[in-house]
């Protein structure tokens, strides 16, 4: 692979107007067909297999008029101290608005009157009105959602409380914002990595092209494969993760190069020939994580999964060719002025990185050890995980949904922001004999009379609960109902899909972590030719993962500087956090394993000592790694300030994990753990060496070739490596440290 990879990084450099052209031809057609392609609908939310959807199915068969799985919106209305819902007046108020809803959009399939459905609270102090939608919310037009805005205000201004609930309102948070504040960090972390702005733009460049073709794509096939609006969401943020992360080590290993005095178009093969191998295989560990999500069985999530994967695909695609046709571009201004003066000695320099890999496998045990306690203290929440969905009880009470929810809690208990809906398949007969099941089960507050449908085959009965809708004691009334009844009798409503939604969640947590880690492993197994590093990879991954969702429960669950990251209310956490957090961090993280490690086994198959090999994979990709670990915590970060909840808790979630997984296990469990095994760490069954394949990530057949035949101007890259082993062991020995490794 590092021969092809080779000559595709010099053709590339040396065809490079041909290539960026082809690259901007690519960009150019994806968004023509972005901007001609018809508008994407929402494709609508399916959780196969599980009874709240075969309850939407039924409804959907013997109520085509109800719209069950249409978005819904309840305009609250609370009365002046001293007066009540009851008062003429105030029923004249409702009465308008109510007249207004229905006229409001094409998109309302009804709206009911809260004195015909008898939606006013014991003390008259509360009402509301039901709306209902022929769409999801996701499909609603920026339209509808104004007018009942508009509405809402209205009735505000006529004396009255008004506030409104429900997910009509709800909408994709606006992500460009702190999409551009990502950018902007990861440029000023660029500039001080690279010391030059060229070499800074290059990988903001790349990885902004990457995101554009794959979003423009995605948008462009969207009606056509049923992708919805939500599909480029992750595509987005994992796309500018990777692309940023696999330029920035190809333009780092490429001024590595240069340094080493190969000239510029052997130094872009050589960067793409090695670097470039990490990047592929790296790439693969992100495209498995994500395809992966098609073991959860949820359609949306699957193509949400595909969608990013052909995103990330994209982006080792223009490292391993634009990125070297635009150093070909850049000439001698992607390297520092120092070094373009000659006054820096980046190969001889001992940095930051050789430092701390002294320290590391000076003091390996204690390192290993502080390490883990750590990581695993920070884990023991993560032992109280409670899954669902939050509901808008979390949202902040700046927004009308939060004050909705409270108005409703207040006049009809908390149980009335998530009503169940029971579908019966059954006559008269079968939904009186359910009402009276019903009833007999602890944990509701209110349960309606059944209504059939035209046909009298079916009815429908709405469950009050006691409790909130994403409380336990919700969740175990709707399993004692489906326990109580027959299989006729499906319970389903938001909060019911939310219920099941979590359970297929956590049921395929498990297989899903199977599938991704072990194909990881063995494609690490074949990366690094060596049993123990992948083991050690995936098992330093879970502790980085299962901590972070540790300090997630502390924060979002317990409440634990619940103000400090804006927090006003605790809840469960959102069901698809675990899954979502392995899919992404899993990727990144192998990321960081992969360049770091690489360049450890570069220099361990070409001579060196393994404690050598560590120092040198330090000195190369320390600083690097450091870098892109910096730049997607602040990508994540700048979603903790957002008002939504959900979105608040991913980016806490992501940024707490990429700096577990970056700072404490790649940069301290592994060295250690390798400064530890010793060659033992590099071992592979002489069977198993036979029957894998031989990918040559560490560019062996390069310093071979270069060996028997040495280019111009390039040395071969055994003594590339061997000069920084050297410089290690002097380096120790003047420490008085050296014996106590000369078995490493």
């Amino acid at each position: 692979m590092a021969t092809f990879l080779y000559k595709l990084g010099r053709s590339a450099f040396r065809r490079r107007r041909l290539v960026a052209l082809l690259w901007v031809a690519l960009l150019a057609l994806a968004g023509v067909g972005a901007a001609t392609a018809p508008a994407a609908t929402s494709s609508s939310f399916s959780i196969p297999g599980t009874e709240a959807q075969r309850a939407f199915d039924l409804l959907e068969q013997r109520f085509p008029e109800a719209s069950a799985d249409g978005a819904t919106a309840r305009v609250v209305f609370k009365a002046p101290a001293g007066q009540s819902m009851q008062d003429p007046a105030n029923k004249a108020k409702v009465a308008k608005t109510v007249a207004a809803l229905k006229t409001g959009s094409d998109q309302i399939a009804r709206v009911t009157d809260p004195y015909a459905a008898q939606a006013v609270s014991r003390d008259g102090s509360t009402a509301y009105v039901s709306v209902a939608y022929k769409v999801n919310a996701m499909e609603l037009t920026d339209e509808t959602r104004d007018a009942l805005k508009e509405t809402g205000r209205a009735a505000q201004g006529q004396g009255l409380t008004v506030e409104i609930g429900g997910d009509a309102l709800q909408s994709m948070p606006e992500q460009g914002a702190s999409e551009a504040i990502g950018i902007v960090l990861a440029g000023i972390v660029l500039v001080i990595t690279f010391g030059s702005l060229v070499a800074a733009g290059l990988p903001l460049l790349t990885a902004v092209i990457g995101v554009g073709i794959g979003v423009s794509t995605i948008t462009a096939l969207a009606n056509v494969l049923d992708l919805g609006t939500t599909t480029s969401t992750l595509a987005s943020m994992i796309g500018l993760a990777v692309g940023i992360d696999y330029a920035l080590f190809i333009v780092s290993r490429y001024r590595a190069e240069l340094a080493e005095g190969h000239t510029k178009e052997e130094a872009a093969g050589r960067a793409v020939g090695t670097a470039g191998s990490a990047v592929v295989f790296a790439g693969l560990t992100v495209v498995i994580a994500l395809v992966g999500l098609a073991v959860v069985n949820i359609p949306m999530l699957t193509k949400m999964g595909f969608a990013a994967a052909g995103t990330v695909v994209i982006a080792v695609l223009i490292a391993l060719t634009l990125i070297p046709a635009l150093l070909g571009f850049a000439g001698d201004k992607v390297v520092s002025r120092k070094q373009r003066k000659g006054t820096a000695k980046a190969s001889d320099k001992p940095n930051g990185g050789t430092r701390w890999a002294r320290f590391v496998i000076r003091r390996p045990l204690m390192v290993l050890v502080v390490g883990v306690l750590g990581l695993g203290a920070i884990a023991v929440p993560a032992a109280s995980l409670e899954m669902g969905l939050p509901d808008d009880g979390v949202k902040p009470t700046s927004a009308t949904e939060r004050r909705a929810y409270d108005l409703l809690s207040d006049g009809f208990g908390p149980g009335s922001n998530g009503p169940l809906l029971v579908v019966v398949d059954g006559d008269k007969a079968a939904a009186d004999k359910t009402v009276t099941t019903i009833k007999s089960v602890e944990g509701w507050a209110a349960v309606t009379p059944p209504t059939p449908n035209k046909a009298g085959d079916a009815a429908m009965i709405t469950v009050v609960p006691k409790d909130r809708p994403s409380s336990a004691e919700t969740e175990r009334l709707v399993h004692d109902i489906r326990d109580a009844t027959g299989d006729d009798v499906l319970v389903t409503g938001a909060t019911a899909m939310n219920i099941d939604f979590s359970q297929k969640m956590n049921d395929a947590l498990l297989p899903y972590l199977a599938l991704v880690v072990g194909l990881a492993f063995l494609l690490l197994m074949v990366v690094f030719r060596s049993v123990l590093v992948p083991l050690k990879a995936a098992l330093g991954f879970l502790l980085s993962v299962v901590a972070a969702l540790g300090a997630v429960v502390a924060v979002f669950q317990w409440g634990w500087l619940g103000g400090v990251f804006g927090v006003e209310q605790t809840g469960p956490i959102m069901s698809m956090m675990p899954i979502f957090m392995v899919g992404v961090v899993f990727g990144l993280a192998m990321d960081y394993e992969v360049f770091l490690v690489t360049r450890m086994r570069e220099a361990y198959v070409h001579g060196a000592r393994p404690g050598e090999a560590i120092v040198t994979g330090f000195k190369h990709s320390a600083r690097v790694v450091t870098a892109a670990a910096v730049i997607m915590i602040a990508v994540f970060s700048g979603f903790i300030g957002m008002d939504d909840q959900m979105v608040k808790m991913i980016g806490f979630g992501l940024a707490a994990a990429v700096l577990f997984d970056a700072f404490v296990v790649r940069m301290a469990i592994v060295p250690a753990v390798l400064a530890l095994l010793g060659h033992k760490a590099w071992w592979l069954p002489k069977w198993l060496g036979r029957v894998l394949p031989n990918v040559d990530v560490e560019g062996e057949s390069l310093a071979a070739a270069a060996a028997a035949a040495p280019a111009a101007g390039a040395a071969p890259p055994a003594e590339t490596e061997k000069e920084p082993a050297k410089d290690w062991e002097r380096e120790l020995s003047r420490e008085g440290e050296g014996s106590d490794f000369a078995s490493l």
